[in-house]
C-alpha cells in the first residue's frame, strides 16, 4: 500500500473554482482501481497552497490513474489555475 501526497499552490482568487475542481477529481479517483482513500486539506498558515493525500493498494495503480485519460482531462481544468507546477511525492512504510 502507498500514499501520495500532492502540493499544489493556487492563484489568488481562485479558491471556490479549485475546491470545485479538485472534488470532481476525488469522485473520479474513487472509482479507480486501488484507489482506497483520499482527502483534500489547506494550510493553515498558507491558504494558496492546497494538499491532497490519497491512498492506493500499489504504486502500478496510482500509475495507472496518474497517466489515466480522466485525470489528464481534470488537470488540464486545474493547471491554469496553480501559480507553479504541483509536486508528487510517492510514501510507502519503512
Amino acid at each position: 500500500m502507498i500514499r501520495v501526497l500532492i502540493e499544489r499552490n493556487i492563484m489568488d482568487g481562485l479558491d471556490d473554482i479549485y475546491e470545485d475542481a479538485v472534488r470532481s477529481t476525488l469522485q473520479q479517483a474513487i472509482s479507480a482501481p486501488g484507489f482506497l482513500a483520499g482527502e483534500s486539506m489547506k494550510d493553515s498558515n498558507n491558504s494558496h497552497r492546497r494538499l491532497t493525500l490519497s491512498k492506493w493498494r500499489s504504486i502500478q495503480d496510482w500509475s495507472n490513474w496518474y497517466h489515466s485519460q480522466q485525470r489528464t482531462e481534470i488537470m488540464y481544468k486545474v493547471e491554469p489555475m496553480l501559480s507553479e507546477p504541483e509536486k508528487i511525492t510517492i510514501l510507502e512504510h519503512a
